[in-house]
């Protein structure tokens, strides 16, 4: 592949016009998975490099509602994924975004914040969520995901789908397996849930691999009505996260009302 592009760019808008109808009336929210979607000789390179979870500082995740692998550092990123991670904040891949998604003007983030390399072992999960709606520094709205996944010869029975739910989180509307050179696109909004729920099945020394991008907005449409809200993850019918429930009821409520509530849990306050 030399010191060429690691993206094909006529290649991006074939595929963002193939997919863009799909993509806008897509369930449980508009969402579009490309198989094949970089070249191969990008995705081949790619997994080449990945960094083993002892080969670099990952930043290590090991909470309820997480355990898994990331970073964000581009000294610690392999060249080939450093200069792709660069490429999906070029002019060819935002046309290739806003072509598919109908979403003008949209900004990257070469900070990476929550994106980067992310890794899960055997054991490991990121529960059901929807990310962060505002970008801490730059008050930008969050528009879009983007995930490419670089996991070969990925069996059905090794789990690690990522899983889309309904807005009122009482079905999965959609699985889709983690496999090699799958991209996976879906807009971001406080009822996009989405995750990979279940602890990954995948034998030792076998890990789940994959890149995040997330894209931006200054502003986004009063129709879809949302303000500014954290990660915030919720359980599935029959499922208990400790602190779940609580941190949910916290973004739901009136400010005075928790402010209540709290003070009755710590015995501030008597209850009639």
């Amino acid at each position: 592949m030399g010191n060429g592009p690691m993206l094909d760019s006529t290649r991006l808008m074939d595929l963002a016009e193939r997919h863009a109808a799909g993509y806008r009336s897509s369930e449980p929210f508009p969402h579009a998975v490309i198989d094949d979607f970089l070249p191969i000789e990008t995705a081949e390179r790619i997994l080449a490099e990945f960094p083993t979870p002892e080969q670099i500082r990952w930043h290590r995740f090991d909470r309820p509602t997480e355990k898994k692998l990331a970073t964000t550092q581009l000294d610690e990123i392999p060249p080939a994924a450093r200069l792709l991670l660069h490429e999906f904040n070029s002019p060819p891949a935002l046309r290739f975004l806003e072509t598919l998604t109908g979403i003008p003007r949209l900004i990257p983030d070469p900070y990476l914040r929550g994106g980067g390399l992310h890794q899960i072992e055997p054991g490991g999960w990121l529960k059901v969520h929807t990310d962060f709606s505002r970008h801490e520094d730059w008050g930008l709205d969050r528009r879009l995901n983007l995930l490419v996944y670089f996991n070969k010869d990925w069996e059905e029975e090794y789990g690690g789908h990522i899983e889309l739910w309904d807005r009122e989180m009482k079905t999965c509307v959609k699985r889709v397996a983690p496999i090699f050179n799958r991209c996976v696109v879906f807009t971001t909004t406080d009822t996009s849930f989405h995750g990979h729920p279940d602890p990954l099945r995948c034998p030792p020394g076998r890990t789940r691999k994959s890149m995040a991008l997330y894209y931006y907005t200054a502003g986004r449409p009063e129709t879809e009505g949302i303000g500014t809200f954290p990660t915030t993850f919720r359980e599935r019918p029959g499922e208990r996260i400790p602190g779940v429930a609580w941190r949910v009821a916290q973004e739901l409520l009136p400010p005075v009302l928790w402010r209540g509530i709290r003070r009755l849990r710590s015995g501030r306050v008597k209850s009639p």
